[in-house]
């Protein structure tokens, strides 16, 4: 379970910092055009954006790995014993549900028909199905970290002892 944790960790996390510097560049790249050359390149506008997507989805799965998304230690920090057990195991139970039913199954049904459609972006002539999955692809990292939290929570271990064990 932890080495699965991680190796996630480490996948989600170098894609987004891949992407991250992918956009800083394209955005230079935008502003060399535009006040440089003073012929503004036609498709940096529409890359941002979607990579824009990319991370802010991926990277929502990433702190919900990493368990520092806001929610899901506002409840069961004041909480102790049985009742933060029972708070961790719903809360988990929750974006689990969530993240399987709307984000994997409507985000998947989102990229059939976009895909299905044929509709394509005005600059870049992309597929918008292609910049659509990343709502299923994030829900199921979420599915997976909220799988291995509920099942930590179903074994006793708190998000103290996984911080006391350098897991965070």
């Amino acid at each position: 379970m932890k080495a699965l944790r991680h190796t996630l960790d480490r996948l989600l996390g170098g894609f987004i910092c891949a992407l991250m510097g992918a956009m800083v560049l394209n955005v230079l790249w935008q502003v060399f055009t535009r006040f440089v050359l003073r012929q503004p390149s036609s498709f940096t506008e529409e890359l941002a954006r979607y990579m824009m997507i990319w991370v802010g989805l991926l990277g929502s799965a990433y702190a919900a790995g990493k368990k520092s998304h806001l929610a899901l230690d506002l409840i069961t920090a004041r909480l102790e014993g049985a009742r933060k057990r029972t708070s961790e195991l719903f809360i988990h139970a929750a974006v689990l549900v969530f993240a399987l039913a709307v984000m994997v199954g409507g985000g998947g049904r989102l990229v059939y028909i976009q895909l299905t459609l044929g509709q394509q972006s005005a600059a870049l002539q992309w597929k918008l199905g292609y910049v659509y999955l990343a709502v299923p692809l994030a829900g199921a990292c979420i599915v997976v970290y909220s799988a291995l939290s509920l099942l930590d929570a179903l074994r006793g271990e708190t998000e103290a002892v996984q911080k006391s064990s350098g897991l965070n």
